[in-house]
């Protein structure tokens, strides 16, 4: 298991500090926010990533955070799994 977990579902109200108080408020400390954004309307892409201090953690804050709200809405976590590569 991975310290970084994928958090889907978001609103696009959701910033990266909201994100990191809802993971905090429920007691699980973050080291890195980031949901990610689109690159033509520049608003959230409705997805992000949590990265926390170890994999206890992560799938602590998975079984305690997964269906949560936040701004609204019930959130999906997963853990991140690295991008396959790029066919050109």
């Amino acid at each position: 298991m991975s310290s970084r977990l994928f958090v889907g579902n978001l609103s696009w109200d959701t910033t990266n500090d909201t994100l990191r108080q809802a993971f905090e408020s429920s007691g699980h400390p973050v080291n890195d926010v980031h949901i990610v954004m689109d690159r033509e309307t520049g608003r959230p892409r409705g997805f992000g990533f949590v990265e926390l201090s170890d994999d206890n953690a992560a799938q602590n804050a998975m079984g305690t955070m997964d269906g949560e709200m936040v701004d609204g809405r019930p959130i999906r976590i997963s853990e991140a799994r690295e991008r396959a590569p790029r066919r050109d």
